[in-house]
């Protein structure tokens, strides 16, 4: 499991779930899905899959992170790991200005 934090403020990492996907997006989150292993709490010795999604940034992933820190806080089941995968969408690279000007008849 990855062990990284980002500096972010809680705060600024609340305020990205108000904005539009397209802006989060063009701000460098792309779309990360994590699969979490964790242990049933009524039979430990089973492992079971919990699969999370959401607009998060790379490469500290702040949003996961702070969905694990909940996790830790207020679920009973322990976390066995989890595997991240990220896919930036949109980036600014991407947007390009057209030099055409067409009248729409």
């Amino acid at each position: 499991m990855c062990s990284r934090r980002s500096g972010r403020s809680t705060a600024a990492r609340r305020a990205r779930h108000d904005r539009p996907a397209l802006i989060a997006q063009l701000d460098g989150y792309g779309l990360t899905t994590a699969e979490i292993h964790y242990y049933r709490p009524d039979h430990p010795s089973l492992l079971q899959l919990y699969v999370w999604q959401d607009y998060d940034l790379p490469p500290d992933f702040p949003v996961l992170f702070d969905f694990l820190a909940m996790w830790r806080r207020q679920l009973e089941a322990a976390l066995h790991s989890v595997r991240i995968a990220h896919d930036a969408l949109v980036g600014p690279a991407e947007l390009r200005v057209a030099d055409i000007i067409r009248a729409i008849d």
